[in-house]
């Protein structure tokens, strides 16, 4: 295991570099040339102004005032001091509660910490079994872990303790956090303002009809079944095409104001360009000519393929966002089954408009399936096959396999300052380099599933870089570790000479993982770090979750401005996740001391992951719904807060645009008839021409045995 030399250089390393890091962050912030970047927030809101104006050249760049660089870290106790509940109303509940599982981290690993130092160190430090083994190479940093505990010792029991310890511990505070986070998302609700989203579902898999088209076919459906609430919808179009040239002129339009601006600032030459890609060669051209003709060719493309979506009745894909009169009409569309034939007319409350991901609108419902189960397939091979470099750039840590593939780098390894700097550091940075290119890799494959929010998509992907890191590099890494030593003993177990030493050599206790591997102990930190060398790392875990509470902080409150807000939905994931993390601590636990010749105790540990599992189904139980579902009782309440306060509110004009393609907005669409007087009037107009009931469009409509008024002679029929 390394040293705490080495340790301590790469804490150190580490400590430094996050130290230089927030010096230089809180540096730059004071400077008016930084000021949009550390503060775009308040520029988009119109309320703070550039500090470069109206000044001399000097101090449009650097500020000057001595006494701000006094004072440089007030922005910390700031950043602290803003009331939650503001957060919430600047930032947002997502921003909110994402800060608050830094804090999670800090109010779980403070108790655990002192637990730790208090009673694991000392009971290890005192063991005295690495100094009683000959020709055994270790450090004081082995003397700490549970290595030092001889097997079968009654020290035991204080491991075993302590584990029943952080275990409630760990569980009572994520009940806690469980409970504060469902607490302000119902209040977040129920206090938010009127928006889109609170009044309209996303219907899919609408069923094809031989006599309607889509559009009139969501209408007729929902006329019929929603009388009393439907209010209108918007079918959605297969624009994806349109997008990229919309998004490819908005790219050409700011070259255009660029040059033109160039010009502007130096009109006494006209700037030139090179027709190749990038602008890097080709023939030089003028660029405000070029780029403008390139814009009027994309603007011609756009209006052709505009004309072509809105005259192809192709283009209306099976879906469309459906809104209602109240929130209690949405909750009950949003939270039932529309037809008796499940996969049909399937309805799930609508992102909000900024949260929508467009381009998967457009997949047909029955790829769906077949997506995510091809994705699903290719992120087990990705996950495994990332094994080679994960496993290539652990063998960078190991000393003798360096000096065996490159004999030459002897001298130079044995270097102590090198070898501190390849067993502390080097295999990190390797690492976190193959890192890089994974959320954006992961990030793609949840698009290619299919789904259609932004949000989702996050938290698909977290999900996967979750399950990437579990297997990779916390499991994958420490069982590509153990099978040469696995190998090594059983090796050793059928060579030896007689019967005594072949079973002394498969004995569990003889082949004792935390003396021969120590390292693996690390990992126990992914969990709740249950084993004696973590308390050393527990200190500079501690330090992680407090300064990133206050960096994070500071981001929320003046840089990031959210994309969307869900109303911190992903909660129950991150529960899921550090209960999964808390069993497989259990389980490491339970395959430690039983290699300490601690069978029969480590049955009293059995029951552990079994009632850990029993409280998260608890607590999915109690809080999940809050964060799936919405109250009835709340959306009425809401209702009848909204008809008192706002009585002549025209919920048609409000919603008439929200749920429109933004590459459509402005543009006239075929939108929906209005049904002024549906409430008054039982038939509901249809373009069928045959009334007869048969079982598809039974399935198509739901309306089986319903009056329906013919639109073609105006008399009413049965469907």
């Amino acid at each position: 295991m390394a040293s705490l030399q080495d340790i301590g250089f790469s804490a150190a390393i580490n400590l430094m570099s996050a130290f230089a890091f927030l010096f230089a962050f809180a540096m730059l912030r004071l400077q008016p040339v930084n000021d949009r970047v550390y503060f775009p927030k308040w520029y988009l809101k119109g309320i703070r102004g550039s500090p470069t104006r109206s000044r001399g050249v000097m101090n449009r760049f650097v500020n000057l005032d001595w006494t701000t660089y006094v004072k440089f870290l007030n922005w910390m106790p700031a950043a602290l001091r803003m009331p939650e509940p503001e957060l919430i109303e600047h930032a947002g509940l997502d921003s909110a509660v994402y800060i608050r599982i830094y804090l999670l981290g800090l109010k779980m690993f403070v108790p655990i910490t002192v637990f730790a130092f208090g009673v694991l160190v000392p009971v290890n430090w005192t063991g005295e079994t690495l100094d009683k083994i000959d020709d055994l190479t270790f450090s004081n940093v082995d003397k700490l872990s549970i290595s030092n505990v001889p097997p079968g010792s009654p020290r035991f029991w204080a491991h075993l303790s302590m584990t029943y310890v952080f275990s409630v511990w760990a569980c009572y505070v994520l009940y806690m956090e469980y409970k504060t986070v469902a607490t302000m998302r119902l209040r977040h609700l129920a206090s938010e303002t009127r928006r889109p989203d609170q009044l309209t579902v996303l219907v899919r898999n609408v069923p094809p009809d031989p006599d309607e088209s889509v559009n009139e076919h969501v209408e007729h459906f929902f006329c019929v079944n929603h009388p009393d609430h439907y209010l209108c919808h918007q079918v959605v179009y297969n624009a994806n095409d349109l997008a990229k040239l919309v998004a490819q002129r908005k790219a050409m339009q700011n070259w255009v104001t660029y040059y033109e601006n160039k010009y502007e600032r130096k009109p006494s030459s006209r700037p030139t360009t090179k027709t190749g890609y990038g602008g890097f060669w080709g023939t030089t051209v003028d660029a405000i000519d070029f780029y403008t003709s390139k814009l009027q060719n994309l603007a011609e493309q756009e209006a052709v393929e505009r004309e072509k979506i809105m005259n192809d009745p192709m283009a209306i894909v099976p879906a469309a966002f459906v809104s209602f009169r109240s929130r209690w009409g949405t909750a009950v569309c949003a939270q039932t089954q529309q037809c008796h034939n499940p996969t049909i007319w399937l309805t799930e409350w609508a992102p909000e408009p900024r949260d929508v991901f467009w381009d998967n609108l457009a997949i047909p419902y029955v790829e769906l399936s077949i997506r995510r189960l091809l994705t699903t397939i290719a992120l087990f091979f990705l996950i495994f096959c990332f094994m080679i470099p994960i496993a290539f750039v652990q063998s960078l840590a190991n000393l003798e396999g360096i000096q065996k593939v490159l004999p030459f780098l002897k001298p130079l390894i044995e270097m102590k300052t090198v070898k501190s700097v390849i067993q502390g550091l080097l295999p990190g940075i390797a690492l976190k380099i193959f890192l890089i290119i994974l959320p954006t890799l992961l990030m793609t494959m949840s698009q290619i599933e299919g789904y259609t929010s932004l949000s989702y998509l996050d938290r698909r992907s977290a999900e996967k870089y979750f399950w990437f890191i579990i297997v990779n590099v916390f499991l994958g890494t420490e069982i590509l570790r153990l099978v040469p030593l696995v190998v090594f003993h059983l090796k050793n177990a059928f060579l030896v000479k007689t019967e005594q030493d072949r079973q002394q050599a498969m004995d569990p206790g003889h082949l004792d993982f935390a003396t021969s591997e120590p390292r693996i102990q690390f990992y126990f930190l992914l969990g709740l770090v249950y084993a004696a060398v973590a308390p050393i790392l527990l200190p500079f875990i501690i330090v992680f979750f407090a300064f990133s509470y206050v960096v994070f902080r500071h981001q929320v409150i003046n840089v990031y401005d959210q994309k969307y807000e869900s109303g911190a939905r992903y909660w129950p994931d991150v529960h899921r996740r550090l209960t999964i993390c808390l069993i497989i601590s259990q389980l490491l636990m339970m395959g430690l001391l039983s290699t300490k010749k601690l069978a029969k105790v480590t049955v009293l540990l059995l029951p552990q992951p079994i009632l850990t599992i029993w409280f998260y189904r608890y607590c999915a139980g109690r809080f999940e719904s809050a964060f799936s579902r919405f109250p009835l009782q709340e959306a009425m309440v809401k209702d009848t807060l909204e008809k008192a306060t706002e009585p002549n509110l025209n919920l048609k004009e409000y919603l008439k645009d929200a749920y429109v393609h933004p590459v459509f907005k402005g543009k006239d669409l075929d939108r929906p008839r209005v049904v002024d007087e549906e409430e008054s009037n039982p038939l509901v107009p249809t373009r069928r021409t045959s009334q007869s009931t048969t079982r598809y469009n039974s399935e198509a409509s739901s309306t089986t045995n319903t009056p329906v008024a013919n639109k073609h002679s105006g008399s009413p029929g049965t469907m």
